[in-house]
């Protein structure tokens, strides 16, 4: 079986380092672990660590996270990141202590739930900046910001916006000052003070360490410095972090010398992908490894050796090329690859990969 390797010890560094680095400059931070998926195992090594207790909050994307974390540890405060689906409010409400929204009835909904549960749901609203994906229009702010403040169990604990994850719209400053601007109006406007301005994530760390990020911008997201110690801005290494938290390592199945064109008649039946050569380039060793497209796609691997490239897929299975195999390799031996984060998070999830954790 295919084997995702998680160095638990160069994660929990990266979140010290980060953490250092973020109260150096004042800024507060929630660590967002949705690329762990729900593995308990996994979570309850990170978030047993006594640094998490000086983070703002742990953050998911999934109702079913939120729940594991409080089993995991009740006194961790969580954050759900994504806008919140209308029907899961109750457990949103029971489970998240902050929640970021851009849906009145969704809103009142969570209002409703926390009514019955007898706690205050602490949100924040998030404007559309540019990225095109959750947020509400700018133009729009004070009609709905007036329309869920004064809400019995609901508290606007601040405003925040998503930059980079979609479209790839740069955290740049002027963005983010507009964002400290849409703040300071409403808390002028209705009186009422706004404790958090969460605009930025790993892809804004450069602007942070470049100090272009304004000072009322005071909450990052930070999820793939800590996993993987890059930023997406860049993919360059950040820091000094570790940025060899994950490997993943499959097994060669099959080993063959094979041609490099097919042989017969091409159908659509084929349910992956493959780099099939423009003209016939003769044969070369061919390696078969244990993981297909259901695990992870090829697109965010990259083999440690140089001298193997991708040839194909299929659900269960990929095929490498290993040219005239000057490494020598046989069925049985092991082929390691560098991880993106997509990477990670498709292994993660991936209940046919075997997960071991290292310290």
């Amino acid at each position: 079986m295919a084997r995702l390797k998680i160095h638990a010890d160069r994660i929990i560094e990266n979140i010290q380092i980060i953490n250092t680095y973020m109260m150096n400059k004042g800024k507060i931070w929630s660590l967002v672990v949705k690329v762990l998926g729900n593995d308990r195992k996994v979570l309850s090594v990170l978030l047993s660590n006594a640094v998490i207790a000086e983070l703002h909050s742990v953050a998911v994307t999934q109702v079913a996270n939120l729940k594991l974390i409080k089993e995991i540890n009740p006194e961790i405060r969580t954050m759900f990141i994504k806008p919140p689906n209308l029907k899961n409010a109750s457990a949103i409400v029971k489970y998240a202590d902050y929640s970021l929204n851009t849906s009145i009835a969704t809103i009142k909904a969570l209002n409703q739930a926390a009514v019955k549960q007898d706690k205050i749901h602490k949100i924040i609203v998030m404007i559309e900046m540019g990225e095109l994906r959750e947020g509400i229009k700018r133009e729009g702010l004070i009609p709905f910001y007036r329309s869920v403040f004064r809400l019995s169990n609901i508290e606007v604990v601040g405003i925040g916006t998503n930059l980079g994850c979609m479209t790839g719209i740069k955290p740049t400053y002027d963005k983010l000052i507009q964002l400290v601007l849409y703040e300071q109006l409403l808390e002028a406007k209705f009186d009422h003070n706004l404790d958090l301005v969460s605009g930025a994530s790993s892809i804004t760390l450069p602007l942070l360490e470049k100090d272009k990020v304004p000072m009322g911008v005071n909450h990052f997201r930070i999820g793939e410095a800590v996993f993987l110690g890059t930023t997406p801005l860049t993919n360059r290494q950040f820091l000094n972090l570790n940025t060899g938290a994950f490997t993943f390592e499959a097994t060669i199945v099959e080993l063959y010398r094979k041609e490099s064109l097919p042989d017969g008649e091409l159908s659509e039946a084929a349910v992956g992908h493959s780099s099939l050569p423009m003209e016939e380039s003769g044969s070369s060793f061919k390696a078969v490894l244990d993981f297909g497209i259901l695990d992870v796609d090829a697109d965010y691997l990259i083999p440690e050796d140089e001298s193997i490239t991708f040839f194909g897929n299929s659900s269960d299975l990929s095929v490498y090329d290993l040219g005239q195999n000057p490494g020598n390799y046989k069925t049985g031996d092991v082929i390691r690859f560098k991880l993106s984060y997509l990477a990670v998070a498709k292994l993660m999830y991936s209940q046919y990969v075997q997960k071991d954790i290292v310290f």
